[in-house]
């Protein structure tokens, strides 16, 4: 059987993973951000589209986490289809799924036929509820998958109902970046031993171990299972987010003594410190906290504290983000092909990464792709003879 050649370099490609090649079957959400984190990291990534684009209506020239990849368009539901996904999957390294239990198996593309093409490929696969369980093949979204783990719990007001935080905590944090752990750890197996395998990232499983800590906190006593009352969820009066005089906002986070000093000291009610450490004067200590800074804009108390350790910040829009002082010199942000986004992380000393190319457009890769992966040409017949299953909608 043929196994995955070693690539020669992309031109352009920069990063510690060039040279590594993955395959992602397009999808929303989790699976193209994780493909887009490999792709900063320098991995060659081939999208594989379907014909008509994924539905989510936004428009392909704008969505950044399709940058540093090319794509090709491939009709799953053809008589050719599978077949052109496992001439790719056999010369990968990597394969990235997003579609409910049992889908890709149904379309000739599943682990199965993949590893008889190529062993050593890692097989990453991306759903919220796992693999398997009583909710494997149900549908959802981020907030419904952190909502059952518990973490969505812990977010909000007592007397609120948990606001949604976008779908950054399940989706990117519980989902994306587990996802990547796991395909890196089992790449890293992979080249030691010869043999790929499957990764099954489910974000129920990400999102409940990002709350590892706080489960030890409660099993120590030191965490409250209930909202706004922790040193964490906003039910400390110096961990937490204030209104000002513009109705914007300024965050805190003055735990330690020292901090907690210096902040009470240019808040300007310094007679309050000791109230730190006394519980029951919390509420008399936010009360004051935030009628001070009722009293001021944001930009005021952002120069207030400007150059101390009173960790206190101003709360930012998204728009605002990439100007901050801190974050330009940084360059945290970056701008490519006329889009202001979040540039590629963390930084490597040896191997730097970079925005390469701009979102891949569907299809707009096939050529490139089909002559640096010397895939077969189009007249030649597939390499396995494989069913037309019936698609099944993964989302």
């Amino acid at each position: 059987m043929s196994q995955a050649k070693t690539p020669t370099r992309t031109p352009g490609a920069e990063g510690p993973l060039t040279g590594v090649r993955v395959v992602e079957l397009a999808g929303i959400g989790p699976g193209p951000f994780a493909a887009m984190l490999l792709a900063d990291l320098g991995a060659d990534v081939v999208r594989v589209d379907r014909p008509g684009g994924p539905g989510l209506g936004i428009d392909p020239a704008h969505d950044v986490t399709n940058r540093n990849k090319r794509s090709v368009v491939v009709d799953l539901k053809a008589p050719d289809g599978p077949a052109r996904v496992l001439d790719l999957a056999e010369r990968a390294d990597v394969l990235i799924e997003g579609y409910r239990p049992g889908v890709a198996e149904r379309l000739g593309v599943g682990p199965e036929d993949c590893h008889a093409r190529n062993p050593r490929l890692v097989y990453g696969r991306m759903t919220g509820w796992g693999q398997e369980g009583p909710l494997a093949q149900r549908a959802g979204h981020d907030i419904g998958y952190i909502a059952l783990t518990g973490a969505l719990g812990m977010i909000g007001a007592p007397d609120a109902p948990p606001p949604a935080p976008a779908n950054l905590l399940g989706d990117y944090a519980g989902g994306s970046l587990y996802l990547v752990v796991g395909v890196l750890a089992a790449l890293h197996h992979a080249r030691a031993s010869g043999t790929g395998q499957v990764v099954d990232a489910a974000i129920v499983d990400g999102t409940a171990h990002l709350s590892s800590m706080i489960h030890g906190m409660l099993a120590a006593g030191g965490w409250q299972d209930r909202r706004g009352a922790n040193l964490l969820d906003g039910g400390c009066p110096f961990y937490g987010t204030y209104e000002t005089a513009d109705c914007r906002h300024m965050a805190v986070g003055a735990l330690e003594p020292q901090f907690y000093a210096e902040f009470m000291r240019l808040l300007g009610i310094p007679g309050l410190a000791p109230a730190r450490d006394d519980m029951s004067r919390w509420p008399e200590l936010r009360a004051a906290v935030a009628a001070r800074f009722r009293s001021r804009t944001r930009d005021e108390w952002t120069a207030v504290f400007a150059g101390s350790d009173a960790c206190t910040a101003p709360v930012l829009s998204l728009g605002e983000a990439p100007h901050h002082p801190h974050l330009a010199a940084r360059s945290t942000f970056t701008d490519h092909g006329g889009i202001t986004q979040p540039a590629p992380a963390p930084r490597f000393s040896a191997t730097p990464t970079a925005v390469r190319t701009g979102p891949a457009l569907p299809g707009a890769g096939a050529e490139s792709v089909a002559r640096d992966w010397d895939l077969p040409r189009e007249q030649d017949p597939p390499r396995a003879s494989l069913p037309n299953p019936a698609v099944h909608n993964p989302q």
